[in-house]
């Protein structure tokens, strides 16, 4: 109901049953339910891709984008758009992928798939990725205010195009990760003891990092780089319902989705008619939700 066109909740009925101004139809349809829909997705995927990836690298403040995804995924769009091709969520999740490769393969150059040799091979393939991209944009000035309004994220669809696009690859992710629950409950015990539980560790960690990686990639591609949402949505969580992973994920999807949608619902009516980047909104929530998370572990010591 809310927007710019305000919608009364009998004008919303009208519509779903296939009654009502064709112009109501048209705002619910193509603009409203689309947009909600991209949210719920992309939410979901940032959300419990950051709880998997904070499962297998044992860190409660790890987020989605630590093996390269958000760099790999801003040279993607940088290259694309200054290049003037027209799809740039294609590149975009085309560089998310590379990067994650890259950043496999320097791990393992690095003394294999542990988690330190990831987190190192993601912290370097981030910087030069990063730094390609500044090259790029120092190179191409003309182009910098698009790329950084993708770079804040957006959520603005041209109807059900970019949902069809995302929506397989977030399904696919969200049913790999769900299926490892357990055995992340198994690795938060540490790598050693999980390998005396019959674990194949390394198996574990590819395999969700993998499917996180491809729900990331595949939400940043169509939305941008939004911020925070892996990191506050499951910590959150694990304040209220504890740490066990069979309870994490499957919140983290539906709070996720949830958090985001109500996000984008601030970033669309804040400044109505003008819209602010939704990775606004979200930082400012975000920068927030640390100081507290900080001030409570500092009391607890």
């Amino acid at each position: 109901m809310i927007g710019p066109a305000g919608l009364r909740p009998t004008e919303l009925w009208e519509a779903i049953q296939g009654g009502g101004e064709d112009r109501t139809r048209a705002i619910l349809f193509k603009l409203r339910l689309p947009r909600v829909a991209l949210g719920a997705l992309v939410g979901a995927a940032l959300a419990t891709a950051g709880a998997a990836y904070q499962g297998v690298f044992r860190n409660p403040l790890v987020d989605p984008y630590l093996l390269g995804v958000a760099a790999g995924a801003g040279l993607g769009a940088t290259v694309a758009i200054t290049a003037g091709w027209p799809l740039v969520p294609l590149a975009a999740f085309v560089g998310a992928i590379a990067a994650v490769v890259i950043t496999y393969l320097v791990g393992r150059s690095l003394g294999g798939r542990t988690a330190t040799s990831l987190v190192l091979a993601g912290v370097a393939a981030a910087s030069f990725l990063t730094a390609l991209q500044t090259f790029i944009l120092q190179r191409e000035n003309d182009s910098l205010r698009e790329v950084y309004a993708w770079i804040l994220g957006r959520l603005s669809t041209a109807g059900w195009s970019e949902v069809r696009q995302a929506a397989p690859y977030v399904v696919v992710s969200l049913v790999v990760i769900l299926l490892h629950r357990r055995l992340l409950d198994a690795l938060a015990v540490g790598d050693e003891e999980a390998a005396g539980l019959g674990i194949h560790v390394a198996s574990v960690r590819f395999w969700v990092v993998c499917a996180a990686t491809l729900g990331t990639a595949a939400a940043v591609s169509v939305s941008g780089l939004i911020s925070f949402v892996g990191v506050i949505v499951p910590h959150a969580i694990r304040l209220v319902v504890g740490s066990s992973y069979r309870a994490v994920l499957p919140l983290a999807a539906l709070l996720g989705a949830a958090f985001l949608i109500a996000a984008d619902l601030a970033a669309r009516t804040v400044l109505a008619p003008a819209e602010l980047p939704i990775g606004v909104i979200t930082a400012l929530c975000g920068a927030p939700f640390f100081v507290a998370v900080l001030r409570t572990s500092r009391r607890s010591l």
